[in-house]
């Protein structure tokens, strides 16, 4: 099965947005795990307008699936990332100033410092997983790092699978069979959602884990958290 980590960010824009602690980014944390949630995924970025690094740290304790904490690594990241330990680091590319990720890495330009930050996690005994674009050459790009595992950028695949086009499922496809030949192992994410996820994974051989966000709190304001997370899960079994 493939599982299933909620990245909580929206979460945190919410509460930031009225001040205070409500809704509370930890207990969300614990009651989508207790819904059936495998993981959290958290996307702290440097000026803290949704996850704060406090939080990051608030999440330790009670984060008892597997803890993704996704980001540009920058030093003070890096930093963040090697005091908290989590289970898996996701390297995304974005800029200080980004309102999402939006590319994946050009693992052939940025190959060795990519080789240097993977190296630093993994000597933490920290899995290392980087954001990339559904192409070959990123993927065999991506081995020559020494990353544990490969993030397919999905919204290329949402957007055309939104305006009916199955056909855009193919280069992923195809760049998942190349990672499963030469030992990468496979996450996937951005605009994933309950009406792509099944058709999306069925696609995708060994497709290890999701990380879904947006999506999914967005249907949870209509259908309920517990029972989004639930219907996730059936999609992914």
């Amino acid at each position: 099965m493939t599982k299933l980590s909620v990245n909580i960010n929206k979460i945190a824009t919410l509460r930031n947005s009225r001040g205070g602690d409500v809704p509370n980014v930890v207990q969300f944390a614990r009651d989508i795990q207790r819904f059936g949630a495998q993981g959290i995924t958290i996307h702290p970025r440097p000026d803290q307008r949704h996850i704060r690094y406090q939080d990051v740290f608030d999440l330790i304790p009670e984060v008892y699936t597997e803890y993704n904490i996704e980001g540009n690594p920058i030093d003070k990241f890096i930093d963040l990332v090697l005091k908290v330990k989590p289970t898996q680091v996701t390297l995304v590319p974005d800029s200080v100033d980004a309102i999402t990720s939006n590319s994946g890495w050009d693992t052939i330009k940025h190959k060795d410092f990519l080789i240097g930050v993977i190296k630093e996690f993994k000597q933490n005994d920290i899995r290392t997983s980087i954001f990339v674009d559904p192409d070959l050459k990123q993927i065999e790009g991506a081995k020559e790092t020494g990353t544990d595992r490969i993030e397919l950028y999905t919204e290329a695949f949402a957007h055309q699978y939104s305006l009916g086009n199955k056909e855009a499922v193919k280069p992923y496809t195809n760049c998942a069979v190349m990672a499963n030949d030469i030992g990468l192992g496979i996450n996937a994410g951005h605009d994933l959602s309950l009406d792509n996820i099944k058709f999306f994974k069925e696609n995708i051989p060994n497709l290890l884990e999701v990380s879904i966000g947006h999506a999914l709190i967005s249907e949870s304001l209509y259908l309920g958290v517990e029972n989004v997370i639930n219907m996730y899960l059936n999609k992914l079994n």
